[in-house]
């Protein structure tokens, strides 16, 4: 198991990181997949709404935003 990975809901605004795990499974696995979100993709965390959820991301060129409960079960390592 690979140490030193935190949730992507856990990133800091500003900061950056790399996909390492998908602890997703069926529809909503697939699509993170779709969405660009392989093993080594850089996301940087842009944003949070005012609520504090959901929180934007910029992924592959695109700005995404994923609810705590969708960006908990990505498994980054930070840049």
């Amino acid at each position: 198991m690979e140490e030193n990975l935190i949730s992507l809901y856990n990133l800091p605004i500003g900061s950056f990181g790399k996909v390492k795990r998908l602890t997703a499974e069926g529809n909503v696995r697939r699509r993170m997949l779709d969405l660009g979100l392989v093993d080594d993709t850089t996301v940087e965390a842009l944003r949070r709404s005012p609520s504090g959820d959901p929180i934007a991301y910029q992924i592959r060129g695109a700005v995404i935003a994923l609810r705590s409960e969708e960006a908990s079960k990505i498994l980054i390592r930070v840049c």
